[in-house]
């Protein structure tokens, strides 16, 4: 099927931003706020439109998502359903309700299940508060199946977890191997939902983090040491 122009009028405005995305912009570049308005000047609401594309699976990060974004700027990650072909711009019924919202943050403990940060903290490096949303997660079933589940996530984890396949059954295969020990172990960061790193480990994780040039410097001090 051919696919429609952008400037098409008698298509909706959401169908004609995904069409201007695609047609103009391209997968993987930045578009700025005043691009957008300047190309749907009669639009009062074009950031909303933009915005509902989101539901139907397109990718669009702010520099809430993408810290090498501007404010003003948008990057279109990846295109989704393609709300211009018939039957394809209904809005999905899996609509989250407020109350669901509330039920599934609590269950959470409050806290993105990706990265861990909570809702209030600020990313670390920059002023950005932390906002809680709901993802939905495929998860491969012990049958071979896959089932949506729902997860609390912030917005960075959220738009960069698109896409991933949580494997249940890896888990539980994991959890069965374990000693007797270490299932104790296991049990009490469960029960406690948190797990407490060693000085050790949040160095590892410091070290992870920085770049090459650093983590060669690192690396000599430990030879020094040795030596």
């Amino acid at each position: 099927m051919d696919m429609p122009s952008w400037q098409d009028q008698k298509l909706g405005t959401m169908k004609r931003a995904a069409l201007w995305l695609v047609a103009e912009v391209g997968e993987g570049n930045v578009f700025t706020k005043s691009q957008l308005r300047d190309a749907f000047p009669d639009t009062s609401q074009i950031d909303r439109r933009m915005r509902d594309l989101r539901d139907f699976g397109w990718q669009i990060a702010t520099n809430r998502e993408d810290p090498e974004l501007e404010a003003h700027e948008q990057r279109f990650v990846l295109q989704g359903i393609p709300v211009w072909e018939p039957g394809k711009s209904t809005r999905p019924s899996t609509a989250i309700s407020a109350t669901q919202r509330r039920e599934i943050i609590s269950r959470d403990g409050y806290i993105c299940r990706s990265c861990g940060i909570s809702t209030g903290e600020s990313y670390e490096g920059s002023h950005e508060l932390v906002q809680l949303d709901i993802a939905r997660r495929e998860v491969l079933q012990p049958d071979g199946s896959t089932a949506v589940e729902l997860v609390t996530e912030c917005k960075r984890c959220r738009v960069g977890g698109r896409g991933l396949v949580a494997d249940l059954p890896a888990v539980i295969e994991g959890v069965q191997d374990l000693g007797a020990y270490e299932k104790k172990l296991l049990a009490g960061w469960i029960a406690a939902d948190r797990r407490e790193l060693s000085a050790l480990e949040q160095l590892w994780a410091h070290y992870r983090s920085l770049p090459g040039a650093s983590r060669d410097k690192v690396r000599k001090v430990l030879e020094s040491n040795e030596g």
